[in-house]
């Protein structure tokens, strides 16, 4: 009976389709958890540190100057590389000086002719890719505040586009170098409260190596590519002045990995919590579409609420699993984004369609250069052995009748 069963059960798994297994193997990556589990203590940190720029703004009515202050003090953040305060505070400066010229740029040129911004966002991209010579930490850094160079870009020429919404070049900068400083501020009151000790890197799981790399062909090889790919998607989203656009290089940049492996399983992951959160949104903003008054007003505070509530439990679960990161935080971003506009619901479509297009050419390429990689490899003529010490046999002349 039970060698029955054995071969029973044996059949039915070669009925089953072999792609359907593949699919449920790629299902189990896509939604593999970290066994370290949600980050809660950071969590609250982020939340603490995101109230003040967000407090500020509101109350003042300069909306349009929040997400550079929150980027500038959550990128701040990711880039504190522990340790002593001073050289913390140093490493925090030169980081912050940075992303305010490129804010200032960005903001600058982002309504300008999109060769520029191309141009631009090009050059950026090439040398942050080389800045892995520095280290991986720096490395981390300056891809960080490559993304955020693409977003000011975009949200200049967001900007532009709405003749309502006044936006100064300066001010976004300082407001930017405001963020980066808040959380100056926040390590130097905790390093009084700590006595003064060096503390360690606030986000351990990211790269904290700092030591020098020499910049080797595949390196410099992987920095072009990927420079020219994020030019690529940028020049389709500026220069077709697509809806929402931006997103296509983003996704683009986020998606490409030095191995196609990497790079096909954080797209998926990327494009499945783009759908899951576009779907969350779109099902919360229905709520409000006939309300009106101080109803409308009630909901719309609620909704920031929820909004926060979401990027809390994103900035949580970064490391467990980044499909459900990346869920958590589309939706956040999402129902902030659209809580203007309740009705227009075709917003998350084409963010959802460029998302996919830009990991869809950051997957082609990566397996295009990998494809060139084996190609050379094999084109490569073997060497010759070297001749052997002793004797050598002797020639012979052929002969001729």
């Amino acid at each position: 009976m039970r060698a029955k069963a054995t071969m029973a059960s044996a059949t039915a798994q070669e009925g089953q389709p072999a792609h359907s297994g593949k699919v449920m193997s790629w299902l189990r990556k896509v939604f593999e958890l970290n066994p370290g589990g949600p980050n809660w203590a950071r969590a609250v940190l982020f939340l603490d540190v995101m109230l003040a720029p967000l407090v500020l703004f509101w109350s003042i009515g300069y909306q349009q100057y929040l997400l550079s202050a929150l980027f500038g003090a959550l990128l701040a953040l990711a880039a504190d590389p522990g340790g002593g305060y001073g050289q913390r505070a140093v490493h925090i400066v030169v980081f912050a000086a940075v992303g305010a010229g490129l804010t200032a740029l960005g903001f600058g040129i982002g309504a300008d002719a999109w060769g520029w911004v191309v141009l631009a966002g090009f050059v950026a991209t090439l040398l942050a890719g080389l800045t892995v010579m520095f280290g991986v930490h720096r490395f981390v850094a300056a891809t960080a505040l490559n993304l955020w160079f693409i977003i000011a870009l975009a949200l200049a020429n967001a900007f532009h586009q709405h003749a309502h919404i006044t936006s100064y070049t300066w001010a976004q900068t300082l407001a930017w170098t405001g963020g980066a400083a808040l959380w100056i501020v926040v390590t130097f009151i905790e390093w009084l409260i700590r006595g003064r000790a060096d503390r360690p890197q606030p986000i351990a799981e990211l790269p904290g190596d700092n030591s020098r790399r020499k910049l080797t062909r595949p390196i410099i090889m992987f920095a072009v590519i990927r420079a020219l790919v994020i030019a690529g998607t940028m020049a389709l989203a500026w220069g077709c002045n697509l809806s929402h656009g931006y997103w296509m290089p983003i996704a683009a940049m986020v998606a490409m990995k030095p191995s196609l492996q990497q790079a096909t399983l954080i797209g998926v992951q990327r494009i499945v919590g783009a759908l899951l959160g576009a779907g969350v949104a779109v099902l919360l903003l229905l709520i409000p579409a006939n309300v009106t008054g101080t109803k409308l007003f009630a909901v719309t505070v609620g909704f920031e609420a929820v909004a926060l509530i979401f990027l809390v439990h994103g900035v949580a679960i970064r490391f467990v699993n980044y499909a459900l990161y990346y869920t958590a935080i589309s939706a956040g971003v999402l129902i902030l984004l659209d809580l203007g506009q309740p009705s227009n619901y075709g917003a998350e479509g084409y963010r959802i369609l460029w998302a996919l297009c830009g990991v869809a050419v950051a997957v082609v390429v990566m397996f295009l250069a990998g494809l060139l990689a084996k190609r050379g490899t094999a084109t490569v003529p073997p060497p010759r052995p070297a001749p052997q010490p002793g004797p050598q046999p002797a020639q012979t002349r052929p002969t001729g009748r």
